[in-house]
C-alpha cells in the first residue's frame, strides 16, 4: 500500500474552493460566507514558515471540511429518518444540557446564580 499523497497548501486551498462550489454553488450568502472564511484562514497563515505548524493547519482545514460534510450528511439522513441524524440530535441535546449544568455551577461559584 502506498503512502497518502501530501497536498501542498495551494493545492489544498484550491481543492477546498472547488468543493465549496458543490456545497454552496453560485453567489448565495452561504457560498460567500464559506469562501470568505476559507480565504481568511489561509491568509492568516500565509507567512507561516514552521513546517509542523503548517501541517497542523492543513490537517485542521481538512478536518473542518470533513466535519461539515458529516454534519450535512446527518441533516440529509435525518430528513430520511436515518440513525445518523437522530444520533447527532441526541449528542447535541446532551452537550447543551452539559453546558447548562456547567454554566449554572460556575454561576453559583461566582455568586451570580440565576
Amino acid at each position: 500500500m502506498s503512502a497518502p499523497t501530501q497536498r501542498t497548501s495551494i493545492q489544498l486551498y484550491r481543492d477546498l474552493l472547488r468543493l465549496l462550489t458543490h456545497i454552496a454553488p453560485g453567489t448565495s450568502p452561504k457560498s460567500i460566507a464559506l469562501r470568505t472564511t476559507v480565504r481568511a484562514e489561509f491568509e492568516k497563515s500565509r507567512n507561516e514558515e514552521d513546517s509542523a505548524k503548517i501541517e497542523a493547519l492543513k490537517a485542521n482545514a481538512v478536518r473542518a471540511l470533513s466535519n461539515y460534510m458529516l454534519y450535512q450528511g446527518g441533516v440529509q439522513d435525518k430528513m430520511k429518518g436515518g440513525k445518523l441524524g437522530a444520533a447527532m440530535d441526541n449528542y447535541h441535546e446532551r452537550s447543551v444540557q452539559g453546558m447548562q449544568r456547567n454554566g449554572n455551577d460556575s454561576d453559583e461559584k461566582n455568586g451570580t446564580a440565576r
